[in-house]
């Protein structure tokens, strides 16, 4: 079957995984051989917004496909900086080291909101835009109820709830939550 694209790019911090991010993914694997996830706020160290490592990301997201779906999917490690003419290079570099020459390189996505200005910083990649998707959501509201304690399964994939049941039992999870519980109600962007 012919691809349109050699690689597909998908930016996000999947924090967590959910449906809507899936969904992304299975369409970027029809239209791509390959689908590159550059997994945002990569650094290692945890806060409420971003909770889990960015290994601990790819498996949860690579729980939920198959095996061979599994190999047609490659990440990059970005780490926040806040230049966005330093973290364009910095996400064109990363990638570059997994594309072939020649490959042809597109970036999918969808405008959900202002905070999606990003998708417009790569103009040498041809974009995949995304209409709203039918189960189009956010990751802050299922993670603000995940630190209350609830799973909202019906946000997630079956590889994704069964990584937060796990990480629910955790050290690291009590600590969060307990910041998360106890932090200002206006700091919660």
């Amino acid at each position: 079957m012919p691809y349109t694209f050699d690689y597909l790019v998908f930016i996000g911090r999947f924090q967590p995984f959910h449906l809507a991010h899936m969904q992304t993914i299975k369409i970027a694997l029809e239209q791509s051989q390959n689908v590159i996830l550059a997994l945002g706020s990569a650094q290692n160290e945890r806060n409420t917004k971003n909770p889990f490592l960015a290994s601990e990301r790819e498996e949860m997201i690579l729980s939920n496909f198959s095996e061979a779906h599994q190999k047609r999917i490659h990440f990059v490690h970005v780490i926040d900086v806040y230049n966005d003419v330093k973290w364009v290079q910095l996400v064109k570099k990363l990638v570059n080291h997994v594309v072939t020459p020649e490959a042809k390189v597109g970036l999918i996505g969808h405008f959900k909101d202002d905070s999606s200005y990003y998708l417009q910083l790569f103009p040498e990649w041809q974009m995949v835009e995304l209409d709203s998707l039918q189960d189009a959501m956010s990751a802050t509201p299922v993670r603000e109820a995940y630190y209350r304690g609830d799973i909202l399964e019906q946000a997630f994939p079956l590889g994704t709830s069964e990584f937060l049941h796990k990480f629910q039992q955790s050290e690291i999870y009590k600590q969060l939550q307990h910041k998360f519980l106890t932090q200002d109600p206006s700091n919660l962007d």
